[in-house]
């Protein structure tokens, strides 16, 4: 299985592709969708879905995975959350992807063990169980984080455990 994972944000998304083949997880992608500050909004929109669109294509996921909305503060980060994550569920609809939501302390907890780790402990552990040989970036951690999630959901659920909630 095949998965494309977004940590969504209007200027700095993160974007990872991981699979499991053999009981074996592995990364085949990660990094950052930047948007410079300048960039209007509705410009940030179209990358966030192009620059996806294009990671479909060139890896062909099976499905897509992401992080369920977190509660702010600011309306104007809620909307502008909103916004980035229906440009990134619109690109995987597009293709005809599954997509699967995941609850941001269920995402710590798969990884770290915790629901209320810190984001250096998840990037930590990221590098760990993906044996990669540097420590990703927090908003790519978070990405590989949502993948790790969502392949262990999978397995969970061929065992009879509740997976992620489709959207």
């Amino acid at each position: 299985m095949r998965v494309l994972a977004i940590d969504c944000s209007l200027r700095c998304s993160g974007v990872a592709v991981v699979e499991a083949t053999g009981g074996k997880q592995r990364a085949l992608y990660f990094g950052v969708i930047e948007n410079h500050s300048a960039l209007r909004p509705s410009a940030c929109l179209v990358a966030i879905r192009e620059q996806l669109s294009d990671l479909i294509r060139q890896h062909e996921p099976d499905c897509c995975a992401l992080e369920s909305v977190i509660y702010v503060q600011s309306h104007k980060t809620a909307i502008a959350l909103g916004a980035a994550r229906g440009a990134a569920i619109l690109a995987a609809a597009e293709r005809g992807l599954p997509i699967y939501e995941y609850a941001p302390t269920r995402i710590k907890q798969a990884t770290v063990g915790r629901g209320g780790a810190d984001k250096g402990q998840v990037a930590f552990m990221i590098r760990a169980l993906l044996r990669l040989t540097e420590t990703p970036g927090p908003d790519a951690a978070d990405a590989l984080a949502i993948g790790l999630t969502h392949l262990r959901a999978q397995e969970g659920a061929r065992l009879g455990l509740p997976g992620g909630a489709q959207i």
